[in-house]
């Protein structure tokens, strides 16, 4: 009977325990015991309630192996507590639960938790709407656009007119401010809870998790002020765990090489070093995962069949801790780890494995509930293991959440969408929203408006004396090509052209020229010669 997996969902906590009831009341062998001088049918004594509960345990996917017999023991000293069970003269309550031959039974009543009843609450009411790229003023709308004279040279007409000119389609010339500090948190805020609600497959937060306490400060925090090891740092050293604490698991951390030589040495300081360690952290006001996260963390639980989900499910919800407290929680996590993974380090404990030293010292310390929840022990238990066993991945900033924030934030930072044709040089007096024009309407606007700073333009062209004859003509062809009506006004003969720019005189093919000798060619005539 391993009963079924609790998904994530609000209240998974009360939803375990009620599950464990059922189970425990719906399996456990009963049978007729003597106790008090006479025999008790359908009872069971304290031993065998923990051998048959604890095996339960390790097989239900809810809770895993790394349940101990201890942990069951405590779990059925809180179901006498809450009249789960009771001992064969009715007592419970203030009687404890013994791991002995003490008899024990079932109440008449299955004492479950009724699930608490939530208001309606509207999805996102308590977040702000994301800004998008298409928040603008919309502004009336004139029958044309107006722009201003322009004063054009040559340059800037090879720029502008190098746009090929045809069908204006719609477009939206908006006005947007720049993104303020304050959106850039919401953009963060939102963003990660939303990426954390579609990791755990909910449908809504509502239950889960309160937007009220998330901080979009810790998120950026977190996201931006790390190590090169991925560890957070923290600005405010008052915030930062003590020296001799950082010392000390400094020390364990890197047994043997983490011990300094000014540190007294004697059989059993390894332990002394644990036991200082310890008493810090379970000295805390609240477990490292805080209490307003507690429903959320015990969510990802049933996520950790799926490691790569668990593992970015714990990602992005670490990230809602408090800079001071993820910090902490990265290195105590590495101190586990690493302790355990450590040949060289003395036994920490002479009946306990380290491991499960470590994980029993410290989950309390993690995980845990403002008001007493039954299971807490079981659950920081089986949530700490894995977290220890990954700890490299589940503390690490993740890439998804971080490339898609980053992302929106550089889509909303794109340049305004400007009209066809318009250029830095040229702003109109308002911006507006266009409308499609025709072809025609377009050229009269286009000849009607540009008309005069063209005739300016083709004027510099001519007068401009630091053009060579070359670039001069190849301009003028341009110019001729785009606005042929002016072209045309300003030369209309060929004689008016050749007036302003003379035409290229004709290349001569050069001619072949001999060499006249002045003398004539005479063969070569021996006029002496060379005796022994």
């Amino acid at each position: 009977m391993e009963g079924k997996m609790i998904g994530p969902g609000p209240y998974r906590a009360t939803k375990l325990w009620n599950e464990t009831i059922k189970l425990f009341r719906g399996g456990m062998p009963l049978k007729r015991h003597w106790a008090y001088f006479r025999s008790y049918d359908n009872s069971f004594t304290g031993s065998e309630a923990v051998d048959w509960l604890h095996e339960l345990l390790k097989r239900n996917h809810n809770f895993g192996p790394e349940v101990t017999r201890y942990q069951t023991l405590q779990l059925l000293r809180k179901f006498m507590k809450n009249h789960v069970v009771e001992d064969v003269k009715g007592r419970y309550g203030k009687e404890d639960f013994e791991d002995s031959g003490q008899v024990y039974r079932f109440p008449p009543t299955s004492p479950l938790k009724p699930l608490p009843q939530r208001p309606p609450v509207s999805e996102n009411c308590d977040l702000p709407r994301l800004i998008r790229w298409d928040d603008y003023e919309e502004l009336p709308q004139p029958e044309k656009i107006p722009m201003k004279s322009l004063i054009l040279n040559s340059e800037t007409w090879n720029k502008r007119h190098s746009i090929a000119i045809g069908e204006v389609h719609e477009c939206k010339i908006i006005r947007r401010s720049d993104i303020t500090p304050k959106q850039v948190d919401q953009i963060w805020k939102k963003m990660t809870i939303a990426h954390l609600q579609r990791v755990l497959g909910l449908k809504t937060m509502d239950g889960v998790l309160d937007p009220k306490h998330v901080n979009a400060k810790h998120i950026i925090h977190n996201v931006f002020s790390v190590n090169k090891t991925g560890i957070v740092i923290v600005k405010n050293k008052a915030e930062d765990m003590p020296y001799w604490v950082l010392s000390a698991m400094k020390c364990l951390a890197n047994w043997p090489n983490g011990r300094e030589t000014k540190q007294p040495m004697y059989p059993g300081f390894e332990r002394d070093v644990l036991r200082t360690v310890a008493e810090y952290f379970q000295r805390l006001k609240e477990p490292l995962l805080t209490f307003q996260l507690y429903e959320v963390f015990v969510n990802i639980l049933s996520l950790l069949q799926q490691k790569e989900v668990a593992a970015e499910a714990l990602q992005v919800c670490s990230l809602l801790l408090p800079p001071a407290n993820r910090r902490r929680l990265q290195l105590l996590l590495r101190l586990m780890a690493r302790v355990c993974q450590n040949p060289a380090l003395p036994p920490l404990n002479d009946t306990i494995a380290t491991r499960t030293l470590m994980v029993q010292t410290f989950s309390r310390c993690i995980l845990g509930s403002a008001e007493e929840v039954d299971l807490d022990e079981l659950l920081a238990t089986k949530l700490v293991t894995f977290m220890m066993e990954h700890h490299d991945s589940v503390l690490r900033v993740p890439s998804n959440l971080h490339r898609h924030v980053e992302d929106h934030l550089s889509h909303l930072r794109r340049v305004q969408i400007k009209y066809a044709g318009a250029d830095t040089d040229a702003s109109l007096v308002s911006p507006s929203y266009c409308r499609k024009i025709s072809r025609a309407e377009f050229e009269e606007q286009r000849v009607s408006s540009s008309q005069g700073p063209m005739q300016e333009l083709l004027e510099g062209l001519i007068a401009d004396t630091e053009l060579s004859a070359k670039d001069k003509r190849k301009r003028l062809k341009q110019f001729q090509k785009s606005y042929p009506e002016i072209y045309r006004r300003r030369f209309p003969t060929a004689e008016s052209k050749a007036a302003v720019l003379p035409e290229k005189a004709p290349r001569l093919k050069p001619q072949l020229m001999l060499l006249t000798l002045k003398k004539p060619f005479q063969p070569f005539q021996r006029s002496w010669s060379f005796r022994a």
